[in-house]
């Protein structure tokens, strides 16, 4: 697997949400897991344009495709303890 050219921060940053680890551990703690058929641009937590955002990256397989993923994975495990 290729290294993400952008970082979960970096994501969280574009997305509007504060990028620091420990807000991002909340986010996490907040909203997981999610429902295993919901998929993660249609959380009911996302901004009209947070849910494009993230829609449009999967899409296009665009470069923040890989952290992405890499959010919905672990807002579907939750916090590894």
């Amino acid at each position: 697997m290729d290294t993400p050219i952008h970082s979960l921060p970096a994501l969280f940053k574009q997305l509007g949400l504060a990028d620091d680890a420990v807000s991002i551990d909340q986010f996490i703690v907040t909203h997981s897991p999610l429902e295993p058929d919901l998929r993660l641009a249609d959380a009911f937590f996302w901004s009209k344009s947070q849910k494009q955002l993230l829609r449009d990256e999967i899409l296009v397989d665009a470069d923040w495709a890989v952290v992405v993923d890499q959010l919905d994975v672990m807002l579907r495990k939750g916090r590894s303890e």
